[in-house]
C-alpha cells in the first residue's frame, strides 16, 4: 500500500471515530435542568397559596359540563380522609406551592440523558420523563397522578408529552380535568430561572387548549423538605357522605364577581374570555353591586 492511500484511510478512520464519539455529545448535550428550584411566590399567588376563589373561571376555555361540575364543588372535599393526601397531578404540579427538584439518569459511556426526574415538595410526588423514545402505553393502561411522560429536545427546550393522567383539576376551585387529557410541557432555562409552559388538551372538559406558564428560581442551597401526610378525621360526617352543592344552591358562586365588581358572565369563563377582543364586550356589560367584605369595614 502506498503512503497516500494509507494516509487517506487513516485520516478517514480518524474522522469517522470523531463523528461516532462527538455526535452523541452534539445530539444529547442539551441544557442542564438539574438542581433545586423555588417557586416565585408573588406570581399567580392564589394558585401557589391558599388557592383561587370559588366561582372564578375567568380566562379558562371550559365547557358547560366542566362549569356544572365546578359549580357543585365543595371545598369540604379536602376534609374527607380519602382526599386529604392527594398530590397535585402533573399538569397542576408546577402551579402548586412548594419547591421542585430535578435530576437526570445518564448513560455512563455516552453521557446521553435517558430520563429526567422531578419531585415536588407538596406530597413529594415522583415523576419520570423518559428520553429513550419508548412508546406510550395502551389507552387502557393504568392512569396515575403523574401520568406517563416522554421527552425530546426542541432546540434548547425540553418538550414533554404526558398521557395516562387520572382525573384531576384545572384549578383548585372545582374546575375538573378529565382522564383523556394530554399534557404538553416546555421546560426552558434562562440562567438561574426556569420557565415551565403547560398546555392541557382535554376533549371532555375544555373547548380549546389551556396554556399556563410558571416560573422558578434556582436554589443553590436546596435541601429536600419532607412533606408527609397521614389521613385523619378532621370533621365527623355520616358514613357515605360526599361534599357537593346541588345545582343553583352553591352560596359562594357570586362572591368573586360581587367582591371585585366583575360582570358575572365574564367570571363564568369560556374560550371567549381568553382573548383581548373580549375586553370590548366586557366594557358593555353591567357591573354587579360590590359586596361589602370585612376588609372594607376595617
Amino acid at each position: 500500500m502506498s503512503i497516500r492511500p494509507w494516509f487517506a484511510l487513516r485520516t478517514t478512520s480518524v474522522i469517522l471515530l470523531a463523528i461516532f464519539v462527538f455526535l452523541p455529545m452534539c445530539t444529547f448535550a442539551q441544557v442542564d435542568l438539574s438542581g433545586g428550584w423555588d417557586t416565585i411566590r408573588h406570581e399567580d399567588g392564589p394558585e401557589r397559596g391558599m388557592g383561587p376563589e370559588i366561582g372564578d373561571y375567568t380566562g379558562i376555555p371550559l365547557n358547560a359540563e366542566a362549569r356544572s361540575r365546578a359549580d357543585s364543588w365543595d371545598a369540604e372535599k379536602w376534609t374527607q380522609p380519602e382526599h386529604e393526601c392527594e398530590p397535585h397531578p402533573a399538569d397542576y404540579g408546577a402551579r402548586g406551592g412548594g419547591s421542585m427538584r430535578i435530576w437526570a439518569d445518564a448513560n455512563p459511556v455516552t453521557l446521553e440523558v435517558t430520563a429526567w426526574h422531578t419531585q415536588m415538595m407538596w406530597m413529594q410526588p415522583l415523576r419520570t420523563i423518559y428520553m429513550d423514545h419508548r412508546p406510550h402505553p395502551a389507552d387502557d393502561a393504568a392512569h396515575t397522578w403523574q401520568g406517563f411522560s416522554t421527552g425530546e429536545w426542541v432546540q434548547d427546550m425540553l418538550k414533554v408529552t404526558t398521557t395516562h393522567l387520572k382525573e384531576g383539576w384545572i384549578r383548585r376551585n372545582g374546575i375538573p380535568r378529565g382522564d383523556k387529557a394530554t399534557l404538553i410541557e416546555y421546560f426552558i432555562r434562562h440562567g438561574n430561572y426556569l420557565t415551565v409552559i403547560t398546555i392541557v388538551n382535554d376533549p371532555v372538559y375544555l373547548t380549546e387548549p389551556f396554556i399556563r406558564t410558571s416560573d422558578w428560581l434556582e436554589d443553590v442551597g436546596y435541601k429536600t423538605r419532607p412533606s408527609t401526610c397521614i389521613p385523619s378525621v378532621e370533621i365527623e360526617h355520616p358514613k357515605g357522605w360526599v361534599a357537593f352543592h346541588l345545582p343553583g344552591e352553591n352560596p359562594f358562586l357570586d362572591e368573586y364577581s360581587q367582591t371585585y365588581g366583575i360582570p358575572e358572565e365574564a367570571v363564568r369563563g369560556g374560550a371567549e374570555t381568553m382573548y383581548p377582543e373580549y375586553l370590548e364586550k366586557l366594557k358593555r356589560m353591567p357591573v354587579p353591586p360590590k359586596k361589602t367584605t370585612d376588609r372594607d369595614k376595617q
